[in-house]
């Protein structure tokens, strides 16, 4: 009875081992067994530069950093578009701003029907409907700019929730639009205009993410943070302002809102740890373009190191921008690629990451996971292509890129009490000089001549498709 009584103990110890084993392994395997969550995190108006891992040595961005030192960054990314809609269009789309329907930025509601620009066009297929279709819940927390009329709004476009201004920016306490009247409130949810005065928009936005990753569901998310940042006004909190107070106006300003931010971001990926979803989610960071130099800007404020240019402008610093991607176990940790990509390329590096059916979509963007994982890969593009503020390139700024070789067609710079470039077009070779600081179409018209016959075949048929 005494041996019968120790077999019994033995067996149920060799019992809960197993099972315990097996709850392990089981547990160990799960993050990856399942379809990843998704957080797609966009600053606005960010300089190509101004992270401290891409060069900004006045600055402090440790979770910015964080992300780039647990993921893959990228030097040689480039914004769809040198301004807000376009930029966003060409994200949710992957398609560039033209094929997506958004040749401009959408304008404030009252002055829409005047001018005939209404948002992105509702058969335009986006990131979230993929998603959805594929099982997800989605939201988007932020900022918008896609359109303001209903069928143009975040919750006819695919998200299942939406916190955030439908408008190009608001300040961070009142929530109202401030430009050339009437100011007008602008925070919404879903569909509802909702009031919370005085509560920093910033810490709203983090509350409303961390709201959705905990909240119990089966299916997995998908969260598009389109930050109100550092994008004017320039609201830094007070500890910022005092830790940069040594820099220049605006430098001090933008600096503390940069640094308000990044403290946002670090909160969302602490939170993401804490409930034990980081490991089954990915990250993806990119601002959508260069800094601003306008007036409500103090004229400036962002860095865009050695490129030339700035917000609406084609040259590097208007549309090279800081990208990152994190996915602990698929990505490749604290790695750099210095291939050619472009913001269209999320979708399709989304659609192969979760599994989700594309085929039938005819988009401009390439999965990245050839570059990612893989150093030595060519890049996804061998041509690319730019162009907003008409369909017609005669008065629209374009731009080709073929190789080291760029030609912007109808260039602008936007510098304060600078004269206006006189150039129709201005060719440079990227390898030469990167600070695109002399036109070279008088040495190299063969090249220039080149890359016009390549921009010429690409905007015939995007017309011809749109119907333009």
């Amino acid at each position: 009875m005494e041996n019968l009584t120790v077999n019994l103990k033995m067996w149920r110890f060799l019992l809960f081992v197993l099972l315990n084993f097996s709850f392990s392994a089981v547990i160990g395997q799960n993050p990856k067994s399942t379809k990843p969550n998704i957080i797609i995190i966009l600053t606005d108006d960010q300089g190509s530069i101004d992270v401290n891992c891409y060069g900004a040595k006045d600055l402090y961005t440790p979770n910015m950093d964080r992300i780039a030192e647990e993921g893959t960054r990228f030097t040689q990314f480039y914004s769809a578009a040198s301004v807000c809609s376009p930029s966003r269009a060409a994200l949710l789309t992957g398609k560039t701003n033209l094929r997506a329907g958004l040749w401009g930025n959408v304008p404030v509601p009252w002055h829409a029907d005047k001018m005939k620009k209404y948002g992105m066009p509702t058969e335009q297929v986006t990131v979230a409907e993929m998603l959805k279709e594929n099982g997800y819940y989605t939201a988007l927390v932020g900022k918008w700019h896609l359109g303001h009329k209903p069928h143009t709004l975040p919750n006819a476009q695919g998200f299942d929730y939406y916190f955030g201004h439908q408008g190009g920016c608001i300040d961070n306490y009142s929530h109202f639009m401030f430009w050339s009247g009437p100011n007008h409130h602008d925070l919404y949810q879903n569909r509802e205009e909702i009031y919370r005065p005085g509560k920093f928009f910033p810490d709203l936005m983090v509350g409303e993410i961390k709201e959705i990753i905990n909240e119990k569901r089966v299916e997995p998310f998908f969260i598009y943070w389109a930050f109100n940042a550092p994008h004017y006004p320039y609201q830094g909190e007070p500890k910022w302002l005092k830790h940069y107070k040594n820099l220049p106006t605006p430098r001090k300003e933008y600096a503390s809102f940069i640094s308000t931010m990044d403290e946002r971001i670090g909160q969302v990926l602490d939170e993401l740890d804490q409930t034990g979803q980081a490991e089954n989610t990915i990250v993806i960071f990119q601002s959508d373009h260069g800094h601003s130099t306008e007036e409500r800007a103090y004229w400036g404020g962002g860095n865009a190191g050695p490129y030339r240019g700035s917000k609406f402008t084609y040259f590097e610093g208007g549309i090279r921008v800081p990208a990152i991607i994190r996915y602990p176990g698929v990505v490749p940790e604290n790695e750099v690629r210095d291939q050619l990509c472009m913001e269209m390329d999320w979708f399709a590096t989304i659609a192969e990451l979760t599994g989700s059916d594309i085929s039938k979509l005819n988009i401009d963007g390439k999965s990245l996971m050839p570059v990612i994982e893989k150093n030595s890969a060519a890049s996804q593009h061998d041509v690319m292509y730019w162009q907003h503020g008409s369909y017609d390139d005669n008065i629209a700024q374009w731009v080709v890129r073929k190789g080291d070789w760029k030609l912007i067609g109808n260039p602008k710079e936007r510098v304060k009490d600078k004269a206006p470039l006189k150039d129709k077009f201005f060719l440079s070779n990227l390898k030469m000089d990167i600070s695109e600081t002399e036109n070279l179409i008088g040495k190299y018209p063969e090249e220039a001549e080149k890359l016009k016959t390549l921009h010429t075949a690409w905007l015939k048929d995007v017309k011809k498709e749109m119907n333009k």
